[in-house]
């Protein structure tokens, strides 16, 4: 039995959130009634104005704006124009923290998950990497701004009981080019279904 993630457990610097995400659900519900679902296995945190890597480093903007809302908001961004990113709010209003997810194992829906990613033949390249899972669960920016938190919600984060590993992996963040020295980016202990991104700032 699933329950919606505690948003009081998304309260707080997105260092100390994103390990809580991990093996969490996104669930995501599309207009036929079927639902997809991923576990989250790869996560990085994103510390607004006080992180050089942040969208918010300069402050809010019209892009950037939901990063700056509750926490249990979806900021949804695109990326070189091409792929869409889904990060998960943290923090506090008005303060920007946010948690990309960059990697989720699929657990439902598959079938719709392969047509929407054409040509993938083996399951666990399904969603490891951030654009890949947004595509894969059907996530755009149409759905920036969603509660993560409502039972209401399109996109919903989920609990099921399988906790968030006790010794989370840890490196450097992955496609930057400042803050690389921060070891925010959390993983799944050895789960197939990471992404294979190159930690930036020489690795772990």
């Amino acid at each position: 039995m699933s329950r919606p993630f505690p948003r009081r457990d998304l309260v707080g610097d997105s260092t100390a959130v994103a390990p809580r995400l991990l093996n969490a659900l996104v669930s995501v519900s599309d207009t036929d009634g079927s639902v997809r679902v991923g576990r989250i296995v790869e996560v990085e945190a994103y510390r607004g104005e006080r992180d050089p890597a942040s969208h918010a480093y300069r402050g809010r903007t019209a892009r950037n704006a939901t990063m700056f809302g509750p926490p249990g908001l979806l900021y949804v961004y695109r990326s070189y124009g091409i792929h869409w990113c889904a990060n998960v709010v943290a923090g506090v209003d008005g303060v920007a923290e946010a948690v990309l997810i960059r990697a989720v194992e699929p657990v439902a829906g598959l079938d719709r998950m392969r047509g929407d990613r054409p040509g993938i033949v083996r399951e666990v390249d399904l969603a490891n990497g951030p654009g890949k899972l947004c595509a894969a669960l059907g996530v755009t920016g149409d759905d920036d701004g969603t509660d993560l938190c409502s039972p209401d919600s399109r996109i919903r984060l989920l609990r099921d009981g399988v906790a968030p590993p006790e010794r989370p992996t840890r490196t450097t963040r992955v496609g930057i080019t400042r803050g690389v020295e921060h070891r925010w980016r959390y993983l799944v202990p050895d789960h197939p279904c990471v992404s294979r991104g190159r930690p930036s700032g020489g690795g772990s």
